[in-house]
This record gives structure tokens, sequence and C-alpha cells, in this order.
């Protein structure tokens, strides 16, 4: 009796834990579409790169076998999301090549070509492969390691930010979708008893962990920063102004249409041709 609760008790947590991975990585699978509606717009992939969604892909397809009843045993989450995420990266990667250079173009059909090749490699290799737990096994560790893999990549972003000391190239919530789905599927993967499930996501929670905690303290960090003191009143840099433009009168404008974008963003100054309006005080400069 116990045991039969317990066992679904575990069956529940999986299918919920699964439900919520897939729902999750819904917001990673949609994260690259400003970037495509750029590219739409601008008629250009400009300098973007096409590798990161062919790399996704292979990732995708491989984690998709891994999840059919083929190879592992109650992994349907695993299968549907990842499908799902092939389909997205695969419309990416033909947007792409759409409007791609001619150079680029060639390169991103000959890998995405080299990826259904090496997918077709790997499904009849591990076909050929009769004892099914080894089948389980090697196309496991292939899941497994291409998730490491992918997870690892955040790494670089993780480097750039802390040499930046800015979260300017790690959006929050690709992060945060990131660490959510990577926290579902582990323990989806626990709950399932499946080591290439719960290993490389629990490696993506970990990693999520650290870019949100490094998202937090430097987003705060650039605030704090951003707090100058008034030391200088609004009064007293209008006047500032008016004695910087004294003088010749080509010359002063200049100089002061230098100056006041210098100091608009502190003393709320509008810049409209040559002359400047403030808010608190007078128009005292006009063409």
């Amino acid at each position: 009796m116990f045991v039969s609760i317990l066992t679904n008790t575990f069956t529940v947590c999986r299918d919920a834990a699964g439900i919520a991975g897939n729902i999750f990585a819904f917001g990673l699978f949609v994260s690259p579409i400003p970037t495509f509606r750029r590219i739409i717009r601008n008629q250009s992939t400009e300098q973007f790169s096409g590798l990161p969604y062919v790399y996704a892909l292979l990732n995708c397809m491989i984690c998709t076998w891994y999840g059919t009843p083929l190879i592992s045993h109650n992994n349907v989450p695993v299968m549907t999301v990842n499908s799902i995420g092939a389909v997205f990266q695969l419309a990416y990667i033909i947007l792409f090549i759409v409007y791609a250079d001619k150079e680029k173009k060639m390169r991103m059909l000959g890998l995405l070509l080299g990826v259904f090749g090496l997918l077709a490699i790997i499904v009849a290799g591990s076909m050929q492969i009769v004892d099914r737990e080894a089948r389980w096994i090697f196309v496991g560790l292939l899941s497994c390691g291409s998730l490491i893999s992918m997870f690892a990549s955040p790494l670089f972003i993780i480097n750039l930010v802390i040499q930046t000391k800015s979260v300017e190239y790690m959006p929050f919530y690709l992060s945060l979708s990131t660490f959510l789905m990577s926290t579902s599927f582990f323990l989806y993967g626990i709950f399932n008893f499946d080591a290439f499930i719960y290993v490389p996501n629990g490696i993506g929670t970990i990693l999520g962990i650290v870019q949100l905690a490094l998202y937090f303290y430097y987003k705060r960090k650039s605030v704090e920063d951003s707090r100058e003191p008034l030391i200088v009143s609004h009064a007293q840099k209008v006047l500032m102004l008016r004695v910087y433009s004294d003088g010749n009168a080509d010359t002063g404008h200049q100089g002061l249409s230098a100056y006041a974008n210098e100091l608009k963003s502190d003393c709320s100054l509008r810049l409209t041709g040559l002359e400047i309006a403030t808010p608190f005080a007078p128009n005292y400069f006009s063409a």
C-alpha cells in the first residue's frame, strides 16, 4: 500500500515537473524572435551568427531521439519539448538563410545538411545496438553531453558580465527561463530516476542560479553607481551655460550644444535646434 502511494506520488510529481519544463522551455524558444524581427525588417542578417541555432537544432534532435520509446521509458515530456524546440530552431535557420548573403547561405546550408546527416548516423547506429540498455546508455551519453555543452555556453556571457560589470548582454527573462526550465527537468529526472536528464539539468540549474545572482548584483550596483549627488543646482547649471555661450555666436552655440548634451541627463534640459528649454527656468537661450 505504502509503495503504491509513493509510486503514484512520484508519477504525479514527475508529470508535473515535465509539464512545467515544457512551459518554461517555450520562453527560451521564443527569445530569438526580436532578433529575427530586426533581420526581417532590415532584410539582412547583419553581423548575427546562425551557429547557435544550428547547434540548438542538433541538441534538440538528439534529445528528441533520446525521449522516444525506442530509446528510453516514460520520457514523453523530453520528446515533446525538444521536438517543439527543433521546429523553432529550424524556422529560425530557414529565416536566417533567406536573409543571409550568398556566402552565409552556403555555409548555413552546409551546416544544416551536416546536422541531418549526423542525426541519421546517430539514429542508424543506435538502432544497430540490439541490447536495449546498451542503446539507452549510448544515446543517453550523447544527449547528456549535448545538454551539458549547451548549458555551459552561457559561461562566456558570465565571464563577459564579470569583466564589463554590466548585464547588458545577459537578458533577465532569458536567464530566468533557463533556470526554471533546468530546475523543472532536474526534478523530472530525479522523479523518473534518469541520470541522463537530472545530471545535465542539475548543472544547468546551478549555472542559472549563478546568472541570476550576477544579474541582480551588477544590476543593483549599476543603479547605485548612477545615483550622483546633486552638487550643482539647476540654477547654477543654467548660469554656467549662459557664461559658456558668451563670445562668438557660432562657437557659443556649438559649445552650448555639446555641453547641454553632456548635462541633459541629470539637469533635465531639452535641446531643440539652437534653443534650450528647461522645465524650471525661462528660456535664456534663443537663436
